[in-house]
């Protein structure tokens, strides 16, 4: 399971202080979670340095799930029934946050998830004691999908990882491409284990679809063998790629030299977003860390920053209290202030949508700009009618 973090200016819990618990696939994805966490501790010290909530020192009780459902369950559990914690917060993969979205409903704890991004999390499997910080997999889509209905290509093939995450990124995006081009076919589908990846067998199978475009839907050490066995295959040569996440400097920094010049990708282009709230943060764990933020960087400060701001208005620790504080409110981020909208409980935090490029031997995005997840989202009118 790992052991428990516990964090607040170095004391252990006690009176005048609210306890918080962290869960997060640590051990499964320390390309993530490790920058994460610094995210997060960075927010928690502004946080208390500020005079925490309403007075009161903010605690932070961390444990890892080890990618496990289970293993969440029963740090959920062990946090709620002994550490009692009034919210818990965090999670890696959509099956995970799934699981602890679900335990939130049956237990009746405010859950605040940071980085699973499947749409049923707030929508079809909604519920009214989980909301979600980053943007869904239906946004996303939509801004990639704007992106793939300029191109020539008719005739598409997927390759993604074969769990939640994958497979509702893959189902939106074809959705919303077909939505915006009717004469576009897609001509084969590649669904590798999560972190099992064959990479040379799936470069074959995907080539002798002869597709136009590819959609990769793969992230950390599966796209780095992704990518080196289609460049020494020629899969990508003379074809589009449209790529979630591959921008995101977790997943595009090991790539180096490697790196594929003009996917279409999301990502966080850090060295070049010049915007006051992103340069304060910037310096800010510039200076703390003497390294520089990857997005999981800034999922787990804004994490923090949105809990502090629920406790904070709810003025108090009650499950009720603090669902009716969320719904609505709003948090400045390092991409600047979003929303927890009412009525499904998603963010309005937004994405970098952009090509990736090579320079000075690693790989960087260009051509990038930012959405705000309102400008893709469904009106929330149309989200409430998704919801059970």
């Amino acid at each position: 399971m790992g052991t428990a973090l516990c964090l607040a200016a170095g004391t252990h819990a006690m009176a005048g202080e609210i306890k918080v618990g962290e869960i997060n696939s640590y051990s499964a994805l320390p390309a993530f979670t490790d920058p994460y966490k610094k995210g997060w501790q960075l927010a928690l010290d502004e946080v208390n340095a500020a005079g925490g909530i309403n007075g009161d020192t903010l605690v932070i009780i961390s444990k890892d799930d080890g990618g496990k459902p289970g293993d969440a369950l029963t740090a959920a559990n062990e946090l709620v029934a002994k550490e009692g914690v009034v919210m818990i917060s965090g999670s890696f993969f959509s099956n995970v946050g799934m699981a602890v979205a679900d335990f939130a409903k049956q237990k009746k704890v405010f859950y605040l998830a940071g980085e699973p991004l499947t749409d049923a999390m707030i929508w079809s499997k909604g519920n009214d004691y989980t909301f979600r910080l980053r943007p869904p997999n239906y946004v996303q889509a939509a801004m990639l999908a704007q992106e793939a209905a300029k191109l020539p290509a008719k005739r598409w093939a997927t390759i993604a990882p074969n769990y939640e995450y994958g497979q509702s990124a893959v189902a939106v995006f074809k959705e919303l491409l077909q939505k915006a081009r009717p004469d576009v076919e897609f001509v084969g589908e590649q669904w590798p284990p999560q972190g099992k990846i064959d990479a040379g067998s799936v470069a074959q199978a995907i080539e002798a679809a002869k597709p136009d475009a590819i959609l990769n839907v793969e992230f950390g050490a599966d796209l780095v063998k992704l990518v080196r066995e289609g460049t020494t295959r020629d899969l990508f040569k003379g074809r589009s790629v449209v790529s979630f996440l591959t921008g995101e400097p977790e997943y595009l920094d090991p790539l180096k030299t490697d790196t594929p010049e003009g996917w279409i990708v999301t990502g966080y282009p850090w060295y070049s977003v010049d915007t006051p709230a992103h340069k304060a943060f910037l310096d800010a764990y510039q200076k703390r860390y003497n390294d520089y933020p990857r997005l999981g960087s800034v999922v787990g400060y804004a994490l923090v920053k949105s809990m502090a701001a629920i406790l904070t208005k709810a003025k108090s620790t009650d499950t009720d209290a603090l669902i009716a504080a969320a719904k609505g409110i709003s948090v400045d981020t390092p991409f600047g202030p979003i929303t927890y909208r009412a009525a499904d409980h998603q963010s309005t935090l937004g994405a970098f949508i952009g090509k990736t490029a090579l320079k000075d031997g690693k790989g960087v995005m260009v051509d990038f700009q930012y959405h705000s997840g309102n400008d893709f989202l469904p009106s929330e009118a149309d989200a409430a009618k998704l919801r059970p």
